[in-house]
């Protein structure tokens, strides 16, 4: 390839990036102005989340009718980057978003990510198909649309890319995307700035330097950070397929969840549990009065949100789940508490989204360089740690986190459901 078909080639790629930047970061700016909105409503006038169940009935109704063609959420998005599917419907954009927004106007526990990233993947697919361009091409705008709805949504604009192209596939990095995902991200979290909407300001990490006692106690951090991200997924999973099995209609499992969280919420006695939960994030890098349980009550509360079926992602409440559990390891092994709820906010979710390089980014860009490279160490750890196991089961696996090759490309369910397939080795020089 010559030079100037190079500059040509990164030229469409920079337009095509900003378009979908553009778009993910209007939808972004939208979308965390109602939550915005949702959250001081809620936390303002309490009684509502006692409607919660019949919030749950009625959007579970909808969902049943209009929502089967995008049911499959972030997995959906996988599923359409490797086989080349259908055209992830426009619908998804609106749906998820009005979706996600009710779920916390009622006190669902929930998150953001998972919202933003089916929206900028369906608008960047839309984008692709209005544009009529190559299924190679499309498989990078599906990367940039997840990219720049991540990016944006959190105001973590390198994150966001890197992130766009490690959850696609399981240990490997789709760099074919990475120009497109890039230009998306940056350019929507600057659109959703430029549209007014702020992002939280976390505290900065303290500079520790890394000794190897240090060394040490983050290879144990890293283990618990591992047992409470596969407590997540299996909790999650178990209560959603249990539930799909004894109340196959949507709308009563929705009403059934919404009834469940309020009797957890009044058993409790404290709305902290409720919505995304920051104002408990934030109070876990300074607070030793912060109870020790404080993780897996959020952690409860989220599996059942989102296992009844409730819209909503994950890296928020587990951001709140890994600052607290992070506060309460720190506590115990004498890390200084910023540095410790910094490192779990991010390692935990790293560990149950398969992406230690895009969080260890991620948390970088939220509370300063100083957190690294504890950061790094902790996410790859955990990540190792907690198997093939994700909050994303439709994620290809090529091969095992031990390092053996696969006999095919295979997904995370696939592996779990099957665990002996992970060893599974091609055949080498005949059959012996």
């Amino acid at each position: 390839m010559s030079a100037r078909e190079r500059l040509t080639s990164l030229g469409q790629w920079v337009v095509l990036g900003a378009l979908v930047g553009l778009l993910c970061g209007a939808a972004s700016a939208l979308f965390l102005w109602l939550l915005e909105r949702a959250t001081s409503y809620r936390t303002g006038n309490e009684r509502i989340v006692y409607l919660l169940p019949l919030a749950g009935l009625v959007l579970g109704a909808l969902y049943e009718r209009f929502g089967q063609p995008i049911k499959g959420g972030n997995n959906l998005v996988i599923d359409t980057f490797h086989d080349d599917g259908p055209e992830i419907p426009l619908r998804m954009a609106p749906m998820v978003l009005i979706g996600t927004v009710l779920t916390h106007v009622f006190g669902g526990s929930a998150g953001r990510e998972g919202t933003a990233v089916q929206m900028g993947a369906s608008l960047s697919d839309w984008l692709a198909h209005r544009l009529k361009v190559s299924p190679a091409t499309r498989r990078r705008l599906l990367a940039a649309g997840v990219a720049g709805g991540f990016g944006s949504v959190f105001g973590t604009p390198v994150a966001g890319a890197v992130f766009g192209l490690e959850f696609i596939v399981l240990g490997r990095i789709e760099y074919d995307a990475l120009v497109p995902a890039l230009v998306a991200s940056v350019v929507g979290d600057l659109c959703t700035r430029a549209l007014g909407v702020g992002h939280t300001a976390y505290p900065s990490a303290p500079a520790v330097a890394l000794t190897p006692l240090l060394l040490a106690k983050w290879a144990v951090f890293a283990a618990c950070v591992a047992a409470c991200s596969a407590a997540f997924i299996e909790l999650t999973h178990r209560i959603k397929k249990h539930a799909e099995k004894l109340v196959p209609r949507l709308p009563v499992r929705m009403m059934l969840g919404g009834a469940t969280v309020i009797a957890l919420w009044k058993l409790v006695g404290t709305s902290d549990y409720l919505g995304l939960g920051v104002p408990t994030i934030v109070r876990a890098f300074s607070d030793p009065t912060l109870p020790v349980h404080t993780f897996a009550l959020k952690l409860l509360f989220t599996a059942v949100t989102l296992g009844a079926g409730f819209l909503g992602g994950e890296v928020t409440p587990l951001f709140f789940v890994g600052a607290a559990l992070g506060a309460t390891l720190s506590h115990a092994m004498a890390i200084p508490v910023a540095l410790g709820a910094a490192v779990g906010m991010a390692a935990v979710f790293a560990a149950a989204a398969n992406a230690p390089l895009a969080l260890s980014i991620m948390a970088v860009e939220l509370v300063g360089a100083r957190v690294f490279p504890h950061v790094l160490i902790v996410c790859a750890l955990s990540y190792v740690l907690s198997g093939h196991r994700s909050i994303y089961p439709s994620q290809r696996l090529v091969r095992a986190k031990s390092g053996s090759p696969l006999r095919e490309v295979t997904t995370v369910r696939a592996v779990s459901e099957s665990p002996s397939r992970e060893v599974d080795r091609p055949n080498e020089g005949g059959s012996g």
